[in-house]
């Protein structure tokens, strides 16, 4: 019980909502808050939330091609208060997924079920307010390419090489990447740093 205390607050706090528990994934990695008194700074980017259409269709991208693993899949009630969106009441569905880290670099996929929210169009430019999601990933043309074979992917830059300034007396940075808009519209990097005992030394 004690690892999913760190998931329902985080939970809450982001989503504005009472929680409907479901039956704990068996495939869970064990989540584990860190010693505050031993961290560095205050605070860490925990998670990016996105609301999506479809979280199974979203599952298709985030789980089964970029292989983040679901940890939390629970209904949710909303305010329509804290996260200002949906009307207060609404039922949604709240999926946690995660990677290497268990605490830090998570993605929440959120759908509203009952009612629905409705469904803008996705774009297919950026502009200022937008985000952009960066995942390092050790297959980058292979996550790319069947990423791009999912319905509703837009995938703007085939896996190439981009190289970077130097950071300091360093070499150039050359970076494995991939860009691409989800199903939804959230924009992507995929890259895996060539060199990373350059990369590293600097």
């Amino acid at each position: 019980m004690k690892k999913w205390i760190g998931i329902l607050l985080s939970a809450g706090a982001i989503v504005g909502c009472s929680t409907s528990i479901a039956p704990a994934v068996t495939e869970s990695v064990v989540v584990e808050a860190p010693d505050a008194n031993t961290q560095k700074f205050p605070t860490d980017l925990r998670r990016v939330s996105l609301i999506v259409d479809d979280i199974d269709e979203s599952l298709k991208l985030y789980r089964d091609v970029l292989e983040f693993e679901v940890n939390y899949d629970a209904m949710v009630t909303m305010s329509g208060v804290a996260l200002p969106a949906g009307e207060p009441g609404a039922q949604a569905r709240l999926v946690l997924i995660s990677s290497n880290d268990s605490w830090v670099g998570w993605i929440g996929l959120l759908q509203w079920i009952d009612p629905p929210l409705e469904r803008n169009f996705a774009p297919d430019r950026m502009g200022i307010g937008d985000a952009i999601l960066v995942f390092n990933t050790e297959k980058v043309d292979e996550h790319c390419e069947a990423a791009a074979r999912l319905p509703g992917i837009k995938v703007t830059t085939e896996a190439s090489n981009t190289t970077y300034p130097a950071r300091g007396d360093g070499d150039p940075i050359v970076v494995r990447t991939c860009y691409l808009f989800d199903r939804d519209g959230y924009f992507m990097e995929l890259n895996k740093v060539l060199d990373r005992d350059s990369y590293n030394e600097y």
